[in-house]
């Protein structure tokens, strides 16, 4: 069952609606008890959402699916995005499975491998920025205003609106409201879309979201001119859902902080080796942001899910960080282990 079709009645859709689906959605809760470990918490305390099991990879599937079908619903001659790689992975992705065409602006240079793969393999029009993607999403706004073309970046309500289902799974996978909820935060739309649909499930978690310590405009309380980080998704200087974040914040009391490339690295290393789970840079941001409060005694109490945004595939040159040692052996040689 496609992502519109379980969750309908909770969605701006109608008869005339088309579903465009890759089958997004129902994605893995997972317990992680060394995550609680490493953060000072109980056994069976935090949970880790997976969306890098959507099907192109990330989260950006959930709103994706709503965009798009709004989008050939309204007959656009196309689709297009600003993207740091996998809005833009995804957009293609549905915008193949509806026949649209697609035109996605990227900052040059600063779009992992694995994502500008998709982008490339789905039949995306590609346009190269000479800056970052601030920069790219006022080309597309501009675009977007004046060829007819439908906008799917998350300023799209309708990728708010597809984003927030996953609030709903999370309250029926665990068969309660979590406490708190740990998100990485780029542009912003995810964040204000769990709190959305939190309270549409009649739940108030608070709400924690992490930047990248060199792109933290809502840290700072200012916009970030050349962000930095490698941790591509979430390198956004001027979030287009600034408001919508800081509400999340502001009324679960919750906080949106900040954490650097290196405790990033180290939640995405740990993740894949003592939970299995090999997730995204950015992805790794809202767990390594649980056990740096874990690690002063500030973790708040009770259940807390983090969310994981994207698959670790989407950028497997991070791999290369963490280059084991490698032994070589004759074919037909002992080896000792």
């Amino acid at each position: 069952m496609s992502l519109i079709e379980r969750w309908r009645e909770r969605l701006p859709v109608t008869a005339r609606t088309p579903i465009i689906t890759l089958g997004e959605g129902n994605t893995p809760l997972v317990r992680a008890d060394r995550v609680a470990k490493a953060a000072n918490l109980p056994p069976g305390s935090v949970f880790l959402k997976i969306e890098g099991m959507n099907p192109t990879g990330s989260f950006k599937d959930r709103g994706m699916t709503l965009a798009i079908s709004k989008a050939v619903e309204a007959r656009a001659r196309g689709v297009l995005c600003a993207s740091t790689g996998n809005t833009s992975a995804s957009a293609a992705a549905y915008a193949a499975r509806a026949g649209l065409r697609c035109i996605v602006f990227l900052p040059r240079g600063k779009v992992a491998a694995g994502k500008l793969a998709q982008a490339v393999m789905h039949g995306a029009e590609i346009i190269e920025v000479a800056g970052n993607f601030d920069q790219a999403l006022v080309l597309a706004n501009e675009a977007a205003k004046t060829r007819g073309f439908a906008l799917v970046n998350s300023s799209n309500p309708f990728r708010i609106e597809g984003q927030k289902t996953a609030a709903f799974e999370i309250l029926e996978q665990l068969g309660r409201a979590p406490d708190n909820h740990f998100i990485p935060v780029g542009n912003a739309g995810n964040i204000t879309a769990y709190w959305k649909g939190y309270q549409e499930g009649g739940a108030k978690p608070r709400m924690f979201g992490w930047q990248a310590a060199g792109a933290a405009p809502l840290v700072s309380g200012r916009p970030v001119a050349n962000p930095t980080t490698l941790a591509t998704a979430i390198r956004i200087g001027r979030p287009v859902s600034w408001n919508g974040a800081i509400a999340a914040r502001d009324e679960s009391g919750g906080a949106i902080g900040k954490v650097t490339d290196a405790e990033i690295l180290a939640a995405c290393r740990f993740l894949g080796r003592a939970e299995g789970i090999f997730c995204e840079p950015a992805s790794a941001a809202s767990v390594a942001g649980l056990i740096k409060l874990g690690k002063n005694g500030r973790a708040p109490r009770g259940v807390t899910v983090c969310v994981l945004t994207g698959n670790g595939l989407k950028d497997p040159g991070i791999a290369a960080r963490f280059a084991p040692k490698i032994r070589r052996v004759k074919a037909g040689g002992r080896i000792k282990l």
